[in-house]
């Protein structure tokens, strides 16, 4: 069968791959162009399983809040470079896995995974991943999400598109919300109070802190209240509540809250690659390195 040029460019719009690839699967299946999508995808497949191993510390966050704001969505999605995230294959992608996340609340990540991609596409979300793998080149992943309901009412705030915020605020008014998702976004609070820090992470601190004190030679009573004051100061760091206001660092936000009558239940932050460990590469010890070999 002649493999004509409308057949190429009809297989390229529904794959998205490179017209000589179209062309070439084309010719292996004789024409078949369903047969040619098979064998496109299982070679897709494949691709994306030898790239699964390269790190994805690049990628976009994205929030879904519903018109009612009471249930919002926050996922990050990876890949290997900034330049991908600018594409609108790969937006589209973290918008669509967004709005999974907020219209069906999976159990889990595998769950999110094993779902159709949009309610007009039966692909799978896992599905689409590695086509796109296959296309673009890099690996990617879905890595994150969490569904957020709220007490109160819900702001958001994105900072460019690395750092998304969630807050479930009671009281107050809609700027408030946009002005506190914005001071979390910046000041990186761990959690709302100080009964919400884990105590593990308190112990952790003490233990650092007792042995930076003990090495000043002062009398243990002195020691212990040198670490008390460091710990009460970590607190206030790593708490909402206890940080001052980045619009009015005279006041705290805990004080800021009580003048508007407002309570924070709850917040979720996510930054882009955070606690993701990036390969170092050295690229002249590489050259070097395959020059000897």
């Amino acid at each position: 069968m002649a493999i004509t040029a409308a057949l190429v460019k009809e297989l390229r719009e529904r794959t998205g791959a490179g017209m000589m690839e179209c062309k070439k699967t084309l010719v292996e299946t004789d024409g078949d162009i369903d047969a040619a999508i098979e064998q496109m995808r299982k070679s897709g497949m494949a691709k994306a399983d030898k790239k699964a191993g390269r790190t994805a510390a690049e990628g976009l966050v994205a929030i879904k809040v519903t018109p009612d704001n009471k249930t919002g969505a926050i996922v990050e999605v990876n890949c290997e470079t900034d330049f991908v995230t600018k594409g609108e294959d790969f937006q589209t992608l973290v918008d669509n896995v967004a709005n999974r996340v907020l219209n069906d609340k999976p159990a889990d990540l595998d769950a999110l995974m094993a779902m159709p991609i949009s309610d007009d596409d039966s692909t799978t979300i896992e599905e689409t991943r590695k086509t796109l793998i296959a296309k673009i080149g890099e690996n990617m992943a879905v890595r994150r999400f969490e569904v957020i309901e709220a007490k109160g009412d819900l702001s958001h705030y994105m900072h460019g598109s690395r750092i998304g915020v969630v807050i479930d605020i009671e009281g107050g008014d809609e700027q408030l919300g946009k002005d506190l998702a914005m001071h979390i976004a910046a000041s990186r609070p761990v959690c709302v109070s100080e009964e919400h820090v884990p105590a593990d992470v308190i112990q952790k601190e003490k233990d650092i802190f007792s042995a930076q004190a003990a090495e000043s030679g002062k009398p243990a009573d002195i020691i212990e209240k040198m670490v008390d004051g460091r710990i009460k100061k970590f607190m206030k760091e790593v708490t909402l509540l206890g940080q001052p206001f980045v619009k009015d660092a005279d006041q705290t936000v805990e004080q800021l809250l009580k003048s508007a009558g407002a309570t924070v239940h709850q917040f979720v932050r996510y930054e882009v690659g955070e606690g993701i460990e990036k390969k170092q590469e050295n690229f002249a010890e590489e050259v070097m390195a395959q020059a000897k070999s």
